[in-house]
């Protein structure tokens, strides 16, 4: 049997809030079912509108992940993207800028230079690798539901990650696999009508790799709050 690595535990919102990170370098070691039961519990929890509830998951675990891991490269290198919502038309001024300032950030951790763009592209195909995460999970909406079963997933996938660090659990929310949408909807059997918002690689950090090493900032409160008396 794998043993389970002992990580810090957080039990209060702030310490959730101020320590999780997206975690792109993990350890090989399966997450226990129990544990994973634990998180979907509480994501669970996430309001919706009118209750609705929108999102299914599809999980991976063992041989699921390798085979999945390796279709999806493989299907990635010969495929365009297709995802089912359309992904950002532009980055504009400061929302550039920011995305600018992460990508940086991430290559300077693992040594890639300014300008590299093929080693960039191979960071960014390590998207497809799942970062080596032992599990996947593929957030789905009903596609009658619209923008707004979309967004009542986002909330989903933002209290599985709280959810997951609470418990020890590192992730990644990944819209890259979005774009293979045929893909993901035919590895797991999915209806015509489920859609696609995104995925979450899954499992325990490796605290050692470079990508783990730095943390992004995040916007005073000045510069996106309007109060109006």
């Amino acid at each position: 049997m794998t043993e389970v690595p002992t990580l810090p535990v957080h039990t209060d919102l702030r310490s959730v809030l101020e320590t999780r990170s997206s975690c792109r370098g993990f350890r090989p070691d399966p997450v226990p079912r129990e544990t994973i039961e634990q998180i979907l519990e509480m994501a669970q929890r996430t309001p919706s509108w009118c209750n609705t509830q929108p999102w299914q998951v599809s999980i991976t675990e063992g041989e699921g992940t390798e085979r999945f891991r390796k279709g999806l490269a493989e299907y990635v290198r010969t495929s365009p993207q297709e995802p089912d919502f359309p992904f950002p038309a532009e980055y504009r001024g400061v929302y550039g800028a920011r995305r600018k300032e992460c990508a940086m950030q991430l290559y300077s951790s693992v040594g890639i230079a300014a300008g590299d763009r093929q080693a960039s592209s191979e960071q960014t195909m390590k998207n497809f690798d799942l970062f080596d995460a032992p599990h996947v999970a593929i957030i789905t909406t009903d596609e009658a539901l619209g923008v707004y079963g979309a967004i009542d997933c986002g909330l989903y996938i933002n209290t599985f990650l709280l959810a997951a660090h609470s418990l020890g659990v590192a992730a990644v929310p990944q819209a890259a696999l979005a774009g293979s949408a045929p893909y993901l909807r035919t590895f797991f059997d999915l209806p015509s009508d489920r859609k696609v918002v995104c995925s979450i690689s899954f499992g325990y950090a490796d605290e050692s790799h470079p990508a783990n090493g730095f943390r992004t900032d995040r916007a005073d409160i000045g510069t996106v709050v309007d109060w109006v008396s």
